[in-house]
């Protein structure tokens, strides 16, 4: 892999995304394929999804149950599943792995493969490059993607769900399993985007609501011909600027577009939001990215 140089550097700070091609070997993004693989064959349906409803009551205890999973997966490794692929009873109607929609949100800190690849001297050496004096990591997401089905993710910054004072300190490398590509659900974005700000927040709901999350301010119209498209080869990373709008399309292809994905803060001079959704735990502070 090329060094990354000032040029394009400077190009991330205008545009909010940087592509490098050929960051990561086959080899690398093959290892984490069988992993993943490996987590899958061993994975429970978690609880939650196993219920068959019948009353209102047992519907609310079962997102309820749902929230509380995604909730408290920010040091664990969870499943979360496509739409439509479990029964009532929690029962597969396609095969396991053709099912589940992401794993997260800590694999950078409980699996070797994950962890070894978040912490590569290459990500740490670029890390510097980009000026971060105390990165950490704050989450990491394996992206399934499914054929057919893999969900579309409509336009949206991840400042909104991961805030920080000030905004501009969260960083999201994403990282290519496989071709990416407009048939099967690359990234788009809007170049330069990233410099207005954030009109909406995820935070956590008080105690006693509904939901375990709510929004707060309205997501603006975006218009769809500002959207680029960044296909990308399997092994190539994607920087994100944390405010930069992005997108990716619904997967209507039969290959699947995985990838792992991981989201560093600059500790230095920043508070991280105690409205997050996700938040440190004693048994999982969030590690920092230079080992």
């Amino acid at each position: 892999m090329a060094s990354v140089t000032q040029h394009q550097i400077q190009k991330f700070h205008e545009d909010g995304f940087l592509v490098l091609e050929q960051f990561f070997s086959a080899e690398e993004c093959d290892s984490m394929r069988s992993q993943i693989q490996r987590i899958v064959a061993e994975m429970e349906v978690p609880p939650h999804c196993r219920t068959a409803f019948s009353t209102r009551e047992e519907e609310q205890l079962q997102a309820q149950g749902s929230s509380d999973y995604f909730l408290t997966s920010g040091d664990k490794i969870r499943f979360f599943f496509e739409k439509g692929v479990l029964d009532e009873k929690g029962n597969f109607l396609i095969p396991k792995e053709k099912s589940v929609s992401k794993i997260g949100h800590a694999l950078h800190a409980y699996d070797p493969v994950f962890k070894q690849i978040t912490h590569s001297p290459k990500v740490q050496e670029l890390g510097r490059k980009l000026g971060l004096e105390r990165p950490v990591v704050v989450q990491s997401m394996y992206i399934f993607k499914q054929p057919g089905i893999g969900g579309e993710v409509t336009p949206h910054q991840d400042a909104t769900f991961l805030h920080t004072e000030p905004l501009g300190r969260i960083l999201g490398f994403w990282i290519a399993l496989e071709d990416a590509t407009q048939e099967n659900g690359c990234l788009w974005f809007i170049p330069g985007s990233h410099t207005n700000g954030i009109t909406r927040r995820m935070v956590r709901a008080a105690s006693g609501a509904s939901t375990c999350v709510e929004f707060v301010g309205s997501e603006p119209a975006y218009d769809d011909k500002q959207f680029i498209p960044l296909p990308i080869s399997k092994g190539g990373l994607i920087l994100i600027h944390g405010e930069v709008v992005h997108k990716s399309e619904l997967n209507s292809s039969e290959s699947s577009r995985h990838a792992f994905t991981f989201h560093v803060m600059e500790a230095k001079g920043t508070t991280w939001s105690k409205e997050n959704w996700l938040q440190p735990t004693p048994e999982l502070p969030f590690p920092s990215l230079y080992t």
